[in-house]
């Protein structure tokens, strides 16, 4: 009998609650001879490979300070590239994608990936647990797991409960939050004809800003990218501001278009595939993607640190 798709948070407060909720998910998934991925931050890391030992060697361990640097990088490249690698078979994944020390910019676009995992993976065998260190991220970020996540497990009461509040849509357009430039930001409109302009202006900018050489192309790529699906799906010209921040730049295209497919560059992209290829790219390169979809057009960030 094939096995249901479960996305369940597991709500921890320390080391002991962490154990306590990963290890027997994790020797569950091997005991039944099922493929398991761990994608979890260094510390949370190290407490797993002791608490292991051994059989840690038959777990897939993925870092996930550079895996999900973007968290829109996250279902293509973590979850789904492990369960399409396990194709037919039930397998199971312990996934932490927000920790202490994510940013104010980062953390919405963690809410939308896990409201997203449940519209990628709805109707195949995939498990999986995502742990949420609720004593210092803060009773705030409750609701947030609690949409994106249809059941529950609370080590202190040790029990698994259904979620009040699952709406994983609704979390998504919580989050489609209005993004802005500021006014300091270096404006350069385009349209086909200077599309290319476009991409070379923010790459000058950005290395007059300090980003590494070898960062430069990851720029031109994402830009030339997103500026090219406004050229080709929002109406034919937009906007594209630049500026610097403490860590990198920040690139802004704003444009007429819609964001109709939620899941656009969160899938495996085919090297058959014609076309579509472009926003998976973009988050493969980036930091850190955020949109905003409004009445008006589509906007989009890409986050780029200088190294």
């Amino acid at each position: 009998m094939e096995r249901a798709f479960s996305h369940q948070a597991l709500l921890y407060r320390d080391e002991h609650d962490y154990q306590a909720g990963t290890v027997p998910f994790v020797l569950d998934g091997l005991a039944r001879e099922e493929p398991v991925a761990v994608a979890v931050p260094e510390r949370q890391r190290r407490i797993l490979l002791s608490a292991l030992g051994p059989l840690a060697q038959h777990v897939r361990f993925v870092e996930m300070e550079a895996a999900g640097r973007n968290p829109g990088r996250l279902l293509p490249t973590v979850l789904q590239a492990f369960v399409d690698e396990h194709a037919g078979q039930p397998c199971r994944i312990l996934g932490e994608p927000v920790w202490r020390g994510r940013s104010e910019a980062e953390y919405p676009a963690c809410v939308q990936h896990e409201a997203l995992v449940n519209l990628a993976f709805e109707g195949s065998s995939a498990n999986i647990l995502c742990p949420y260190d609720v004593a210092t991220l803060g009773s705030g970020v409750v609701e947030d797991i609690e949409a994106t996540h249809p059941t529950i497990l609370d080590t202190e009461g040790s029990a698994v409960r259904r979620s009040p509040r699952f709406a994983p849509v609704e979390a998504y357009q919580r989050y489609n939050e209005p993004l802005f430039a500021p006014p300091e930001a270096f404006v350069i409109p385009f349209d086909l004809d200077t599309l290319s302009k476009a991409r070379r202006a923010a790459t000058e900018f950005a290395a007059r800003s300090g980003v590494a050489r070898e960062r430069l192309d990851d720029l031109a790529l994402a830009v030339g990218e997103v500026c090219a699906n406004s050229v080709q799906h929002g109406g034919g010209r937009g906007e594209l501001a630049v500026w610097s921040k403490d860590d990198g730049v920040v690139c802004q295209v704003s444009d007429g278009g819609k964001l109709a497919d939620l899941l656009a560059g969160r899938r495996r992209a085919s090297i058959h595939q014609d076309g579509g290829r472009g926003l998976f790219l973009v988050h493969q390169v980036a930091d850190l993607i955020r949109t905003h979809v409004s009445d008006d057009g589509l906007t989009t960030h890409i986050h780029l640190d200088r190294s």
